[in-house]
């Protein structure tokens, strides 16, 4: 009892201070003039303000932005004012709202190409989109600030961000997480920040036990641990008791887990109805329930329980809190558009006023509208015209591509009957039969001997003019079956088509596409071949 109103002294004397402090402060706002020293103070005053009287704080925020808003540079006063809105709101944990802000004053600043504070929103950004659960934007964000940071000659701000990163992978992708975290033990080693080293180390450690790579893992805890006896904050000392307790439960050490998960119970016996002390509960009655003392796992579980059901007790008031913040947000913003509707208005009646003066504009703009017609309706034109000679041009092509195919089958024809005359001539005893059969094959074979190729090749440069002879410019050296597997490609023929009409295995076909990219010099994969042809577009019929 002595302890309680000892403490409720203490506070109670916190609160007088900071009252008075916030009097003397809101007493000097009423007397300077300076727009960017009122954006400070009210600013100043929100922020003494946001846990003991939330309503009167934003009103000094909105204070602040109209101030900012009178400013020389009023852009970047503005930014300032989002960032101190965005930070209050994110107290709250409201954090729909506080991304609202961060990002307005991220634009601000990357527009004004005030990179500094571009680089430190962004690191806001990054962490208010992990708290969100998202892992892609929050990645995004932190990357640019570590591009930044490496330009700047502070490690120590390097070693946190790369380690937040590593943090960011660590439930997406092992190896990147690894990688990120060595970056920042290669920067933490030659610092004299021990607090870092132990984060580091104890991160490193837990990377190594979820990918089961226990020798690494033990090295890293044993590191981390022989820091734990240096003076760093009690938290971080619980950190590192948490993971090894963890980790050691998921080697089935039970005994070490027991141990580890007590002293960081010990350490965080001032927030014993926290999250880290929920997790280690939860570990102690795992350890011993898979011990078979039952009497301990029984006296954990509750615990564990007991500290759940606060810890929900907690959420509910504050997502209440967020609720009532969240509505409050909404409703400031309705005032806020209705305040500019009613500016609008007063434009829209300045503006009927000023039409009575410009009527004479009107013959103009009816001119000039009936001009944009007559043109759009001359596109129309042209468009129904480009159509026309489209659907032309696939006509031509689909006639090149079908005599094509007319050849390859009659020459497939005449070579079935050349196999049969023969077979007939070997059977007949005749010999003037066998004569005439020698005469049928012979015109047979004449029939054959005409070059389809060529004539396709001709047919093709009367639909699509001066084709070939753009290739040849550019492409010298390339061979006569090269242009016609490049002619068949730009009809955007596939490899089995292609290898129906030449009579080419499917294989042969492939093996030719990737002989001709490597002509073309297309080392991109993503470039169709059918595509590229296309840009050798002359002039069609």
């Amino acid at each position: 009892m002595t302890r309680l109103l000892s403490f409720f002294f203490v506070f109670s004397s916190f609160l007088l201070h900071s009252q008075t402090s916030t009097k003397e402060m809101i007493d000097r706002l009423n007397t300077i003039d300076n727009h960017e020293q009122k954006v400070e103070l009210c600013l100043k005053i929100a922020e003494k303000l946001q846990h003991s009287d939330w309503e009167r704080a934003i009103k000094y925020v909105e204070s602040a932005e109209t101030e900012a808003k009178k400013t020389e540079n009023p852009d970047l006063a503005l930014a300032k004012v989002y960032v101190a809105t965005a930070d209050l709101y994110n107290s709250k944990d409201v954090i729909d709202v506080t991304l609202q802000y961060y990002l307005k004053a991220y634009e601000i600043y990357k527009s004004n190409k005030n990179i500094p504070e571009a680089s430190k929103v962004e690191n806001n950004l990054a962490i208010i989109y992990a708290k969100s659960n998202n892992e892609e934007k929050a990645l995004q964000y932190f990357l640019h600030v570590y591009h930044y940071q490496k330009s700047k000659n502070e490690p120590d701000k390097l070693v946190k961000i790369l380690n937040n990163i590593g943090t960011t992978y660590l439930g997406k992708s092992l190896d990147s997480s690894l990688y990120y975290y060595h970056k920042a033990d290669a920067i933490a080693s030659s610092l004299k920040d021990n607090s870092l080293k132990t984060y580091v180390y104890t991160n490193l450690a837990r990377a190594y036990g979820i990918k089961k790579d226990n020798k690494k893992a033990d090295f890293y805890f044993e590191k981390a641990l022989s820091f734990v006896n240096s003076p760093i904050d009690n938290s971080l000392k619980t950190f590192v008791y948490e993971s090894l307790s963890d980790y050691s439960l998921g080697q089935n050490k039970f005994d070490q887990a027991i141990a580890n998960a007590k002293q960081a119970l010990e350490l965080s016996k001032e927030n014993e109805f926290g999250f880290s002390a929920l997790r280690l509960n939860k570990i102690l009655y795992h350890a011993y329930l898979s011990k078979e003392d039952y009497k301990n796992a029984v006296h954990y579980f509750q615990k564990y329980n007991e500290i759940s059901d606060s810890i929900n007790i907690e959420q509910k008031a504050v997502n209440l809190e967020r609720i009532r913040l969240e509505q409050d947000y909404k409703v400031r913003t309705q005032i806020q558009e209705l305040v500019e509707e009613k500016t609008r208005f007063k434009y829209y009646v300045i503006g009927l006023i000023l039409v009575i003066g410009i009527l004479t504009l009107i013959i103009l703009l009816i001119r000039y509208r009936n001009k944009n017609i007559k043109n759009q309706l001359e596109k129309e034109k042209l468009k129904a015209k480009e159509q026309e000679l489209k659907q032309s041009l696939e006509s031509k092509n689909m006639v090149l591509i079908g005599k094509a195919m007319s050849e390859i089958h009659r020459t497939d024809n005449i070579n079935e009957i050349l196999t049969d005359l023969k077979k007939i001539k070997l059977k007949t005893a005749n010999k003037e039969m066998q004569q005439a059969i020698d005469i049928v094959l012979k015109r047979l074979e004449k029939d054959l001997n005409t070059d389809i190729w060529k004539e396709f090749e001709l047919s093709f440069e009367q639909v699509h003019k001066s084709f070939f002879d753009k290739l040849t410019v550019d492409y010298p050296s390339l061979t006569p079956k090269d242009r016609r597997l490049c002619a068949l490609l730009y009809l955007d023929l596939t490899t089995k088509e292609i290898s129906q009409i030449t009579g080419q295995s499917f294989k042969s076909i492939e093996n030719a596409r990737t002989r001709l990219r490597k002509k073309f010099d297309l080392t991109n994969e993503k470039v169709n071949l059918s595509t590229y042809l296309n840009t050798f577009k002359g002039d069609s019929m």
